[in-house]
């Protein structure tokens, strides 16, 4: 079993900037799946300022090895000046389901 798989969390500011960033993720293969979870709202102090707004949640299974490139392409396409960008360690899972998603964030690997 893979026991390198994670998940990482980012949010959007909405379903355009979320579908963008999960299909250059998955198709540059630094991300096996994502989930876009829409109409969560988030609080937050910004500037000194508490605001409350809309976002898209996205939900990234990938690898330890591969978040450092997969960070800094959520960076590059993200339209917050600093965006949220972290990973927790899956610890269990679904041992062919971590497989898989090791196998598809390898990123010489041909399409499948």
């Amino acid at each position: 079993m893979n026991t390198n798989a994670i998940l990482a969390f980012c949010t959007c500011p909405d379903d355009a900037c979320a579908t963008r960033i999960a299909q250059t993720l998955v198709g540059e293969r630094l991300a096996a799946c994502v989930n876009r979870i829409p109409g969560i709202t988030s609080t937050y102090r910004w500037q000194g300022e508490i605001h409350s707004d809309g976002e898209v949640l996205l939900l990234i299974k990938s690898t330890r090895e591969r978040f450092d490139a997969l960070c800094a392409r959520i960076l590059a396409l993200h339209p917050y000046e600093l965006p949220e960008v972290i990973a927790v360690d899956i610890a269990s899972g679904h041992a062919p389901y971590l497989d898989w998603i090791a196998a598809e964030t390898e990123p010489d690997a041909s399409p499948r």
